[in-house]
């Protein structure tokens, strides 16, 4: 009996053939290749396809700057929206292996229609070189139906894939949940890996071949991607979807409501139902260990005379205490997650003001006359994670373990915290060099000058700065989501997190908005002009460390307030 225990995972995990997960067969490094082979496939695809996106709207399907710049922003938008979507049928219905399977279907089929839009004369304009030439209706539906079917194929596979690799690994294996935070680190080491390749090598092809060869290389590489899923379908563990996660703590809400003149005695290991059973009554998700926070839900809980349980509560009027704490761990994850925000708005900088202010200067390499453009510099960001994962993982690990006693060197909110802190100094190394610049401008009047005698290099630093953050704050959130999450509300987790990035670039866009209305006025040019050379870009990078300062000062109170999840035994 003993060597069977050793034998299954005890995480409720099962084979593809739904039998308990053998250890020795399945699961750990051996299954994960497959999927980091997927994920930098994948972010290939979409990288390759994304960076370059406004300048195929504008030079391809004529459309205004406005225009194209918001209808990348639409469409940027709704991949970071439809990752609720896959996650909720993942952890409800689906599982995450066969979300994952589907929406990657989506994907190709989308990436392919838009190849054949680039390529297919009557799917493309062909009126180049006339000055009134626009994508006509069918041509921008073809387009825009093959962006959209990629932005619901994203939703599927993003908030799954980091979860399903984590799955591999067994949290009541000591040996195999100590590997499980290298398996985040180099999960992100492979979605830079593909947005290395794609920002350097398919960016030349678009420019320089052409946009049928650039959008049909990420097609073949996302079907790559699916075949590399598949081939590892033997070898993966998979949990089992637990239902909706929604209409539970709807239940959960509801029953409180009900019960709201309900008294919870001080004794609640007495009197709080719980089903009798090893296993918890919500599939594929072990039980919770009651916390002491947000009272008002354990009335959810509190039998009373009205509650019929003879043979089954009903579970909108008598919940039990993991699915009372379900709720309870997904309400202290919001304040985390809102902590993300501001750091995503740190990191969108790179897509936006990083870029207008590398126009600024000098992009010629050297004395030679090969010009380098700025948004090229975000392969320093790409490098810089490239590097940080690998040290991070070998050299910082094992010295903060010897420190701490953690088995992972640091907890998941200490790391997070320490990326808080390095996105200051990007910021702050942002700002330096923008009072630098102007220096140079004010000192040698290039006031009209378009580009200053300053190299564009000196933004590696802040560049750099941000990919070690990143390393930090963003690895660390994953696994924290993953970890912190009631086992079948994982995916669903997980997009929550990745609303952190369209939440940041919705409050950077607001920013711009304030402080252009208020340092414009009375006829002042204000901080962002169009002519950089006359504005204080320095002050809106100023704004943003000290808006920094404040969230990491909120994110340590907050940290410290925070309860970990405490689970009760295991699946089996």
């Amino acid at each position: 009996m003993g060597e069977d225990d050793d034998k299954y995972t005890k995480d409720g995990t099962v084979d593809h053939h739904g039998n308990p997960a053998d250890k020795s067969k399945t699961g750990t490094w051996k299954a994960c290749p497959f999927i980091l082979g997927n994920e930098c496939c994948e972010r290939l695809a979409y990288y390759g396809m994304r960076t370059n996106l406004i300048l195929y709207f504008k030079n391809r399907l004529h459309q205004h700057s406005a225009t194209a710049s918001n209808n990348v922003s639409n469409w940027g938008g709704t991949c970071y929206i439809t990752p609720l979507i896959g996650a909720f049928i993942a952890d409800s219905y689906l599982g995450r292996y066969w979300t994952i399977a589907l929406f990657s279907v989506i994907y190709v089929i989308g990436m392919t229609l838009l190849t054949l839009s680039a390529s297919i004369p009557g799917l493309k304009p062909t009126c180049s070189g006339k000055e009134d030439c626009h994508a006509t209706v069918t041509q921008s539906a073809v387009c825009f139906l093959a962006l959209y079917l990629i932005a619901l194929g994203t939703g599927g596979i993003k908030p799954c894939v980091s979860s399903y690799g984590a799955d591999q690994f067994d949290d009541s294996d000591e040996d195999e949940k100590k590997h499980k935070s290298s398996f985040f680190s180099w999960f992100y080491f492979s979605i830079n890996v593909g947005a290395l390749i794609a920002s350097s090598l398919l960016v030349w092809i678009q420019d320089n071949i052409g946009w049928g060869w650039g959008f049909g290389i990420p097609a073949v590489t996302m079907a790559i991607a699916v075949v590399s899923f598949f081939s590892g379908t033997w070898l993966y563990r998979n949990q089992k979807p637990g239902g909706s996660a929604l209409t539970r703590m709807c239940q959960v809400v509801v029953a409180s409501i009900r019960k709201y003149r309900v008294e919870v005695p001080a004794d609640k290991s007495v009197v709080l139902y719980e089903t009798a059973d090893a296993e918890s009554a919500i599939r594929g998700s072990g039980k919770l260990e009651h916390t002491k926070d947000f009272k008002f839900f354990d009335k959810a809980a509190m039998e009373v005379p009205t509650d019929d349980i003879k043979f089954a509560a009903d579970p909108w009027r008598l919940c039990t205490v993991t699915q009372v704490e379900e709720l309870k761990a997904i309400i202290r994850l919001l304040p985390i997650l809102a902590m993300g925000i501001v750091f995503s708005t740190v990191c969108g900088q790179m897509g936006t003001l990083f870029l207008l202010q590398g126009n600024t200067m000098d992009i010629h390499i050297g004395s030679s006359s090969f010009e380098i453009p700025p948004a090229s510099l975000s392969i320093f960001n790409t490098l810089s994670v490239l590097f940080w994962v690998p040290i991070y993982d070998r050299i910082i690990v094992p010295v903060a373990r010897k420190c701490t006693g953690h088995k992972n060197g640091l907890t998941q909110l200490q790391r997070m915290g320490i990326g808080l802190v390095v996105s200051i100094f990007a910021m702050i190394s942002a700002a330096i060099l923008e009072l630098e610049r102007l220096k140079t401008v004010r000192r040698h009047n290039y006031y009209k000058l378009e580009h200053i005698p300053m190299s564009i290099f000196w933004q590696v630093p802040q560049y750099f700065l941000i990919g070690c953050a990143e390393v930090f704050t963003a690895i660390g959130q994953l696994e924290f989501f993953y970890e912190q999450a009631p086992d079948a509300t994982r995916s669903l987790c997980s997009a929550l997190s990745l609303t952190t990035v369209a939440l940041g670039n919705y409050l950077s866009t607001l920013l711009v908005a304030v402080v252009t209305k208020v340092s414009t006025r009375h006829g002042k040019l204000g901080w962002i002009p169009d002519n950089l050379n006359y504005g204080r870009l320095d002050y809106f990078f100023w704004l943003l460390a000290v808006l920094s300062v404040l969230n990491l000062g909120v994110f340590l109170v907050i940290a410290n307030w925070y309860t970990y999840k405490k689970p009760l035994g295991t699946l089996r």
